[in-house]
C-alpha cells in the first residue's frame, strides 16, 4: 500500500535524504521551489512514484519524451531509494544523469528497478529525459 500523504507530512520523506517530506521533496511536489540539481529531481520523481503524484512526474519530464498520460500503480509498493552514481547534473550543468536503484514490492514479491536516467535542464528547470532500464 501506497505513503499515506497525510502522513508524510509528519515523516521522513521517502527519497531517504534523512529530511522530512514537507521541507524535502514536499516543496517541490507542491511547487514551493524548483529541484536545483538532477540528483534532487531523481529524489524527488521517486518520491512522486511513492505518493502517486502522477501531475509531477509528468510536469517534470521533458516536453519531447514526456507520455500524454501516466497511470500508476498503486499496489506497487515503493521501499527505498539508493542513488548508484550522478554525473554532472549540478546547478550550473545543462545536463546529467544518475544511476539509481529503486527497491519495491508488488504482490507480495519484492523487486529492484534499475535505471541510468538522463536530465536536461532548460531555463534553469531539470527535467527528466529518459533512461537506460536494466
Amino acid at each position: 500500500m501506497p505513503l499515506d500523504p497525510a502522513r508524510l507530512r509528519l515523516g521522513a520523506c521517502p527519497c531517504v535524504s534523512g529530511e522530512q517530506y514537507t521541507e524535502c521533496c514536499g516543496r517541490f511536489h507542491r511547487g514551493d521551489a524548483d529541484a536545483p540539481t538532477a540528483e534532487q529531481l531523481m529524489r524527488s520523481r521517486y518520491s512522486a512514484f511513492v505518493v502517486l503524484d502522477s501531475d509531477y512526474l509528468l510536469r517534470t519530464w521533458h516536453p519531447d519524451t514526456r507520455p500524454a498520460v501516466l497511470d500508476l500503480d498503486p499496489d506497487i509498493e515503493w521501499r527505498r531509494l539508493d542513488i548508484l552514481a550522478t554525473r554532472q547534473g549540478g546547478p550550473l550543468d545543462t545536463d546529467g544523469t544518475v544511476e539509481f536503484a529503486a527497491h519495491y514490492r508488488s504482490g507480495g514479491e519484492r523487486g529492484v528497478q534499475r535505471e541510468n536516467s538522463r536530465f536536461q535542464r532548460i531555463d534553469r528547470r531539470w527535467y527528466y529525459v529518459d533512461g537506460d532500464v536494466g
